[in-house]
């Protein structure tokens, strides 16, 4: 249970002034944002000084998932920073070397070398620098729905608009469909329909673009930000035997489908498919102290054993946030909370989602697995027309709006982007938070409802 909140007002506008006066924030018009002060956290809930509670459905930005304050990571990070807070990544370092095995034995396959860095952008940042090494090749392929980071490459790299301000085209980056069947680019009215369309039309692109100048293909294995769309059964398979056609590196971007979010220690689990590279973050420590990282192929890795990698980042492994992986690792076994997040989707999330749609005109689609799920609200069920407009600002934007402030309203912290809602909770959310959270989300979409046709 999270503690009792005593509401600090006077303590909450000097935060809030504080903020405004100094911190520039991302993605954002600095004079039309009004942050929330956040007192504090604790499980899957944070609260405001005004003594507010919020259910927290977004894990942060998908990546507390174990939750606020586990007190094992918390001590982990404080032992850890008694003992060594801090050293250079040319030396062995214990924790770094027990993070970077314990990552290892959870990968698929042969990825069993970890090269870390701080957050997932700079894990795709060398992911691709490591695949155009590897193959001496340049082009790298990404899907238009995608999200990839914000550094150079990866913000190219991604397929949001986000990316349409920086968008000098990174050389080399070559966009296609990937499948998304409830609005398939494909005309597919089925799930084998899109996976053999969708793998035709990958193959088509690598063909006219030249197979010898592909480096890589990189996909999130079950895209996130983008609107959770699992891909259909053969389509990982069918990239796979693609690549390995045309020797191109396969890369997953699990940043943050990863470290059981999709009720599997990595989502390519469910697929049964190997990957040359996984870059990873977010959860492999809850998010407590930022780490990232890249999981290297035997093959991959033995390009560089006498040749050396020409990257590096000053804090890659750091000690502090390795402890944390640790702990989180640790904590993740022992508390069983992948096979919860895969129990909780199964038994509460999905059909509650589910039994949603058929009562809310709004809801289109539910899709989704584990704790990483998302509701895709239209503004007619027969026509899928989303329910505001594709990348919709300002006014175009206020039935999302209205609906988010329903959300808070109802003691519920929503994920919201574009026409969707994410249902994204900490993957350990217990069923009585789980059940709370969409009761919720049912009160707010009464709102949504009110702008359907």
């Amino acid at each position: 249970m999270t503690p009792h909140v005593v509401p600090d007002p006077q303590a909450g506008a000097a935060v809030k002034a504080a903020d405004r006066a100094h911190v520039f924030h991302s993605w954002s018009a600095q004079g039309l944002i009004d942050p929330l002060a956040v007192a504090g956290a604790e499980g899957s809930y944070f609260w405001d000084y005004d003594g507010n509670r919020y259910l927290d459905f977004t894990s942060g930005l998908v990546y507390t998932n174990i939750g606020y304050q586990h007190p094992r990571v918390v001590a982990a990070i404080q032992e850890q920073a008694a003992k060594l807070t801090t050293f250079a990544p040319a030396f062995a370092i214990d924790v770094r070397s027990e993070a970077a095995r314990l990552i290892a034995e959870r990968t698929p396959g042969d990825l069993d070398k970890i090269f870390f860095t701080n957050g997932g952008a700079e894990a795709v940042e060398n992911a691709v620098r490591m695949a155009r090494l590897h193959t001496g090749r340049h082009k790298v392929l990404s899907a238009f729905r995608s999200y990839h980071g914000a550094t150079s490459t990866a913000i190219n790299l991604t397929g949001d608009p986000r990316r349409w301000a920086s968008d000098t085209g990174s050389a080399g980056v070559v966009r296609f469909w990937a499948p998304f069947l409830y609005r398939s680019p494909f005309y597919a009215t089925t799930e084998e329909q899109e996976c053999e369309r969708a793998l035709a039309h990958l193959e088509d692109t690598i063909a006219f673009e030249g197979p010898a100048t592909i480096a890589a293909i990189i996909l999130e294995t079950v895209p996130g930000t983008a609107g959770i769309m699992t891909p259909p059964p053969g389509y990982l398979a069918g990239v796979r035997a693609i690549c390995d056609k045309y020797g191109i590196v396969f890369v997953l971007d699990e940043v943050m489908a990863g470290f059981g979010r999709t009720g599997k220690w990595f989502a390519a689990e469910h697929f049964d498919v190997v990957p040359d590279l996984i870059t990873f973050a977010k959860g492999v420590n809850s998010g407590y102290v930022p780490l990232g990282g890249v999981a290297i192929s035997a093959e991959i890795a033995a390009t560089f054993d006498k040749r050396p990698y020409p990257g590096g980042l000053t804090y890659s492994g750091h000690p502090l946030a390795c402890a944390a992986a640790v702990a989180t690792i640790q904590v993740m076994e022992d508390e069983k909370v992948v096979e919860h997040a895969a129990r909780i989707g199964e038994t509460v999330l999905g059909p509650g989602l589910r039994e949603l749609a058929e009562r809310h005109p709004s809801v289109g689609e539910v899709r989704g697995m584990g704790a990483f799920w998302a509701l895709d609200l239209v503004r007619n069920k027969e026509t899928r027309e989303p329910l505001v407009p594709y990348n919709a600002t300002g006014e175009a934007n206020a039935p999302m709006a209205a609906f988010g402030a329903a959300a808070r309203k109802h003691g519920l912290w929503p994920f919201i982007n574009m026409n969707r809602t994410h249902a994204v909770p900490a993957c350990n959310v217990s069923e009585a938070e789980a059940k709370e959270g969409l009761a919720a989300l049912d009160a707010a979409l009464s709102v949504a409802d009110e702008h359907t046709a």
